[in-house]
């Protein structure tokens, strides 16, 4: 479980996601009406829904709230949204991934040639940059009075695929349909889960001079403050 050290990446979408705390609302609202329009309102059978609540719930969204977006999807004048991925380059070489919720596919290819003819880089083919990625859980742990070879070994043995030490937290990756078992090994052992969710982690980091981590950054900050846009994943190379 060892491995190249991804923690300048993770620290990095961690604050932007502090930053654009006031979207996240808005995204757990769609992925309920998405997911309940996929696979129905009852979590019981629709375990995609089921995992929805949880995420929304450990939020903070109101429980009002979500009941009220799970009936308002069963609605027939409810829109749907449809997920998409829009891979694109930035500078450097710099591979870039936009996760996207959209109910309106127009606004959104606007809205991604508007970036890339204000902030640089383009819009890549299909898998072009996918193929460099891999869909991963990520877990991350407090550390404050955490046994770290404890730890370690839970979640060794519940099948996680690695497990980092930073100065505040312990880092786990996880197989991606692993993910919220292994969450619950660690809730299990007393500790707090500062995050848990699914990521897309690059196999190979891009090194960039000054300028282009500066330009490529400006690109990432654009695309991420898109309302469609749920996440953003990169390759490039983040010095601490």
């Amino acid at each position: 479980m060892a491995g190249h050290s991804k923690w300048a990446n993770i620290k990095h979408r961690k604050g932007k996601a502090d930053a654009l705390k006031g979207k996240v609302f808005t995204r757990l609202t769609k992925e309920i009406i998405s997911t309940v329009k996929q696979g129905g309102a009852d979590p019981k059978s629709n375990t995609r829904l089921r995992l929805v609540i949880q995420k929304a719930r450990a939020a903070n969204l109101p429980s009002e709230n979500i009941e009220r977006n799970i009936k308002k999807a069963s609605s027939s004048d409810q829109a749907d949204y449809t997920e998409m991925t829009y891979e694109l380059y930035g500078y450097g070489g710099v591979g870039i991934i936009a996760e996207v919720m959209t109910d309106n596919k127009n606004r959104i290819a606007t809205d991604m040639r508007i970036a890339t003819n204000k902030r640089g880089g383009s819009v890549a083919s299909p898998g072009a940059v996918a193929f460099n990625f891999d869909r991963k859980g990520v877990i991350q742990v407090v550390k404050k009075e955490v046994d770290g070879d404890v730890l370690f070994l839970a979640v060794s043995d519940a099948g996680a695929d690695d497990f980092e030490e930073t100065d505040e937290l312990f880092v786990i990756t996880t197989p991606p349909d692993l993910l919220y078992q292994i969450k619950e090994v660690v809730e299990g052992l007393g500790l707090c889960v500062e995050e848990a969710s699914l990521e897309m982690l690059p196999k190979l980091y891009i090194s960039c001079d000054k300028e282009a981590q500066v330009a490529n950054l400006a690109l990432i900050d654009w695309i991420e403050a898109l309302d469609d846009v749920d996440a953003v994943y990169h390759n490039m190379k983040l010095e601490d």
